[in-house]
């Protein structure tokens, strides 16, 4: 079956919704990459999801705000802290299009111990920071547990233009709804839903890192990157995981 068509808009949760959070002052920092690269790294069940002939390595960090159980508020100080995710992008025999966390960087470890068990979500440990200096965001990451410990670096982007209308790279790139992972033997498929990105341009002025590495994407980080973003964020929610037919 062929993937879904790409949309800016989410089909909309089937079921009840378990958790809700905001993203906030994210920086998408992405390389193409060869997807006979990626498909190692994927959970099985999965291929990489391809546009124009390439598959796409994220670096993206960024604040989680105001994470709640449903639709409820959000929980005060333990829900909102600095993350960083390098991703990938997948779509099963269902056609569903989604995300594979390599590393979830979180300044939370009570988060990191709930994700890692619930879902089976590679989430680590980081001591982060997220400072403004004028326009110009500076994310900061540093790994404590698992390791490699000390693995992280220094992004530095300064947001510019909102984009009117993004092309098909940057909606391929953001407009994903829904995370796959592979967890007790399953592969699960967690589905969420938002309004549309306000996507800006972003000039990157540093970019110092080695949790793509870790990710098992040695040397990918020294090199320029093919697409840089920014966004103010959105406020998103999360459906009950589904649990995806394979074959083996």
């Amino acid at each position: 079956m062929p993937p879904l068509p790409v949309s800016v808009d989410a089909p909309g949760l089937h079921g009840r919704a378990i958790l809700s959070q905001r993203w906030e002052d994210l920086a998408f920092v992405h390389w193409r990459v060869d997807p006979a690269l990626v498909a190692p790294l994927l959970p099985r069940g999965t291929t990489p999801d391809v546009h124009d002939g390439a598959t796409w390595v994220g670096l993206v960090p960024f604040r989680l705000a105001d994470a709640g159980l449903g639709r409820g508020p959000g929980v005060p100080w333990f829900g909102t802290f600095a993350e960083t995710n390098v991703r990938l992008y997948s779509v099963d025999a269902e056609g569903r299009r989604g995300v594979v966390f390599r590393s979830l960087d979180a300044a939370r470890l009570a988060v990191v111990v709930g994700a890692r068990l619930a879902f089976g979500l590679p989430y680590v440990w980081a001591r982060m920071r997220i400072r403004s200096d004028g326009e110009r965001l500076t994310y900061t990451t540093s790994r404590l547990a698992p390791g490699p410990r000390g693995a992280g670096g220094r992004v530095v982007v300064t947001p510019g233009a909102r984009i009117a209308e993004p092309d098909v790279l940057a909606q391929f790139l953001t407009a994903r709804w829904g995370l796959h992972t592979r967890h007790l033997g399953r592969l699960l498929y967690v589905p969420n839903e938002h309004g549309p990105w306000p996507l800006h341009t972003a000039t990157l002025h540093e970019l110092d890192d080695s949790l793509v590495a870790a990710a098992g994407l040695g040397g990918l980080a020294g090199r320029e990157p093919d697409s840089v973003l920014w966004s103010p964020g959105v406020r998103t929610v999360f459906g009950r995981p589904l649990v995806v037919p394979t074959s083996a």
